[in-house]
């Protein structure tokens, strides 16, 4: 019950975000963020779309279950700047999301 809870919260956080510009641009960063990493590892790699998104979700998410991972020269050195990148746009978005409970949260207890 307390997930349902939560994952609530974090939908209403992301729909009050979306009135934010700053919000929205990461959140559509994220969004772009995981769709070049997924079409980049299905052409390159050639694995299929879940496995492309499960890399990259894991991956930027610091999880790391190191299955599947990159063969390819240019997959590797991909994957090296996709990190750097993608890891600081992502928290970037997690710290909005964070923002915006802690204020909610702030809102309803006064």
């Amino acid at each position: 019950m307390i997930f349902i809870g939560t994952l609530i919260g974090f939908i209403r956080s992301i729909w009050k975000g979306l009135k934010d510009p700053e919000f929205r641009a990461l959140f559509f960063l994220v969004l772009v963020l995981l769709l070049c990493g997924t079409l980049f590892y299905m052409k390159v790699e050639k694995w299929n779309l879940l496995d492309a998104i499960y890399f990259c979700v894991t991956t930027l998410t610091t999880i790391g279950f190191g299955d599947p991972h990159p063969i390819t020269p240019i997959g590797k050195i991909f994957t090296i700047f996709y990190v750097i990148l993608g890891i600081s746009i992502l928290l970037g978005f997690i710290e909005k999301i964070a923002r915006g409970l802690t204020t909610r949260k702030n809102e309803n207890k006064t």
